[in-house]
């Protein structure tokens, strides 16, 4: 857990100083060279991600928070997960997509918030759906749901700053300062791929350590590894149209939707009685095994919001 703090806190410093770079380009390029406007600037846009970071969250997954009333069985999962966590009871919400999948963000402990979309409710069992919220409530006991929820803003900022660059650059080329204008763009754009691979590790990162985090709330190995299973099938039915419509926040995701087709192709020999479900003694088989990753798909886990899922879940065998 102290190697997962120290790994966080140099990307975000490293995040930063790519945020301070391209404020310090723009600047430059628009004639201003006062150090202590890149510096000032470059806090107040870190600070404005800070506090809309989870709005826009909010508003790409169509959250809606609801009651005990209207979901009472997950308002009982929570409450009763977050107290073995000992940490405040988050708002319970769910998202309006029909993509399988669970994920909690907010910018602090007590602001954070757990929500399971439409898809999910219909798809995994109480028990694999409860090992599923005890790996979004570790995200927010471990403190790195505000890490991710930073880094993730992040690209998507530096992509439309890119973008608006490069368009009023070529417009303006002219114009004093529309090719320099142009030529920071280009190197937004750099940056945007380098933050993006930056957002990628993180996530790998804290993957292993949520998963861990549910068992240690009382849920069962194979009940994860099983919810795993099921989501990544779910998620290989769901048209890559409607996948692409979450490309940007998919890091939030207990799994990386877009690599379903593929993991679904590994995966499918674990089930060796072919009835859908991870059970505890197919487990118990792969923990003896040795899995082989090959070169493409260890580079694929580089692009990856998550960890290779074959490793995932071999790494769940040992924690029986």
């Amino acid at each position: 857990m102290f190697w997962l703090k120290v790994k966080m806190g140099l990307l975000v410093i490293g995040l930063f100083a790519i945020l301070f770079a391209i404020v310090s380009l723009i600047a430059f390029a628009c004639g201003v060279t006062s150090f202590a406007f890149y510096f000032i600037f470059s806090l107040i846009l870190m600070g404005i991600q800070y506090m809309v970071g989870p709005r826009i969250v909010e508003w790409s997954m169509r959250v809606k928070y609801v009651t005990e009333k209207e979901y009472s069985e997950l308002h009982n999962m929570v409450s009763e997960l977050a107290k073995k966590a000992n940490i405040p009871k988050p708002k319970v919400g769910v998202a309006q997509i029909p993509i399988p999948n669970a994920f909690a963000f907010g910018r602090w402990r007590s602001d954070g918030r757990v929500c399971v979309t439409q898809g999910i409710t219909r798809l995994l069992s109480h028990n694999e759906l409860r090992a599923v919220l005890g790996h979004e409530l570790s995200h927010l006991k471990n403190r790195d749901v505000l890490t991710i929820t930073l880094l993730s803003v992040i690209p998507i900022v530096l992509y439309r700053i890119a973008w608006g660059l490069l368009l009023f650059g070529s417009l303006g080329r002219r114009r004093e300062g529309g090719a320099a204008l142009a030529m920071v763009g280009m190197i937004s754009f750099l940056f945007y791929f380098i933050t993006n691979l930056l957002v990628l590790y993180a996530s790998r990162i804290r993957e292993y350590f949520a998963d861990r985090g549910s068992i240690e709330l009382g849920n069962r190995p194979d009940w994860l590894a099983s919810a795993l299973y099921k989501l990544v099938y779910g998620n290989a039915r769901i048209p890559k149209a409607q996948l692409r419509q979450v490309e940007g926040l998919k890091a939030f995701f207990i799994n990386d939707c877009s690599r379903a087709s593929q993991e679904l192709r590994e995966l499918k020999d674990l089930d060796l009685n072919r009835d859908g479900i991870i059970e505890a003694d197919e487990l118990s088989i792969l923990k003896r095994k040795r899995v082989k990753v090959s070169f493409t798909d260890r580079c694929l886990e580089l692009l990856s919001t998550h960890p290779n899922m074959l490793t995932r879940i071999k790494q769940l065998s040992s924690y029986e």
